[in-house]
């Protein structure tokens, strides 16, 4: 079975000048090309409306509406189709402004046939080229939102067992101390929270969660005599606690995705005015997530309930907080804080509790992003025992 040959391509000839037009459609259907005829501009605009139209042959010099207004009107509305410019002696200086605006070409009136037929091929090879340009790049376009997209959900996945591996690591702190899991949840909603009011986004903000999250990891390595003593701690028993932020720093900062968290695990005991630990940092020595953490902290440890003494209400705890400032904890955090308010601080509590229920009652997937840790310590006033 012979293949069907393609018709032949669709030439547009404009001219004001009919004999013109006859004399260029009657040549060129000769040539076996399909020819259509337009006496002006708008009307060749409206005949490529109805039919692909891959090439024009259009007069420079036209009443009204010329053939560089044509041109610029098909580079709008059809840039596909291929612009061949006719033009007298004496024009031709216009007719290399058209090749810089967008034409293929321009040939003097009256075209040799030969030389017509010649620029027409050129035309029309050189617009199968750029189709076939566009396609391939329309394709490349579309493997790279498909890789980009499939690369996405591989980093959405990655993300998930990073977040995934880090609260398991938590929940087994929180095990071997007897901590309740929902201070975890709670000190990350609060240091995301105080982040947000210090305009901290984007990647900063997940490495504080992170930071938030895994501060008390290095409390895996304190034995359980000195971590679960019901009692006060000796001198001997304190310094064993206080290795635990070096402690949590060297287990997690070979780790290349936790090295800005490990900073905020090694100085979240450090104070504002210098006299926390390990490294009696000060000020801005500190990382910004310490600083937010600390007050984060502070807060739930003093308004939830311990075995050894009733939480106290978040009022009180934002009063003492308040009072802190300059000393413990860094004074720009704290008018942070305190701008979140004690009905927003308790929205966070609340907002916490309601996902906790639906994710019991299989409503909801609790969220990724609260992750959980250990409790830790609160301002001195406030201190147990062996708290830090």
């Amino acid at each position: 079975m012979e293949a069907i040959p393609p018709p032949p391509p669709r030439i547009l000839i404009v001219d004001d000048d009919e004999s013109v037009r006859d004399v260029i459609s009657v040549l060129l259907r000769e040539e076996g090309y399909n020819c259509v005829v337009a006496s002006g501009a708008d009307m060749a605009l409206d005949l490529a409306q109805h039919d692909e139209t891959p090439l024009v042959i259009s007069d420079m010099k036209m009443p009204g509406k010329d053939g560089l207004w044509l041109l610029e009107a098909f580079r709008d509305k059809h840039p596909d189709t291929s612009i061949i410019m006719l033009t007298g002696y004496g024009d031709t200086e216009a007719a290399v402004d058209c090749l810089r605006r967008g034409a293929v070409d321009y040939l003097l009136k009256p075209p040799k046939l030969t030389d017509l037929i010649r620029s027409i091929e050129r035309a029309l090879a050189k617009r199968r080229v750029e189709l076939a340009r566009k396609r391939y790049q329309k394709k490349l376009e579309r493997k790279v939102r498909d890789r980009t997209t499939e690369l996405r959900a591989a980093l959405r996945d990655v993300n998930t067992t990073y977040q995934n591996t880090l609260l398991a690591l938590v929940s087994a702190l929180d095990a071997r101390e007897h901590e309740t899991s929902d201070h975890s949840q709670r000190v990350v909603e609060y240091t995301t929270a105080i982040a947000h009011r210090l305009t901290i986004k984007g990647a900063e903000l997940e490495e504080i969660g992170r930071g938030a999250l895994l501060h008390d990891i290095g409390k895996i390595g304190v034995p359980d005599a000195v971590l679960l003593k019901p009692g006060k701690l000796t001198p001997d028993e304190w310094v064993e606690m206080r290795k635990h932020p070096d402690i949590g720093f060297n287990m997690i900062c070979p780790i290349p995705f936790l090295s800005i968290p490990s900073q905020i695990v090694l100085s979240h005991q450090e104070r504002y005015d210098g006299q926390g630990y390990p490294r009696n940092l000060r000020r801005e020595e500190i990382h910004i997530g310490a600083r937010i953490f600390a007050i984060a902290d502070t807060l739930d440890a003093m308004t939830s309930d311990r075995p050894y003494r009733k939480g106290t209400s978040f009022s009180n705890a934002i009063a003492e907080i308040g009072r802190c400032a300059g000393t413990q904890f860094d004074p720009e955090v704290v008018r942070a804080f305190l701008d979140i308010g004690e009905e927003g601080l308790l929205k966070i509590k609340a907002e916490m509790l309601a996902r906790k229920k639906a994710k019991a009652e299989g409503k909801v997937e609790e969220k990724p992003a609260v992750p959980e840790t250990p409790a830790t310590g609160t301002p001195a006033a406030e201190a147990p025992a062996h708290d830090k």
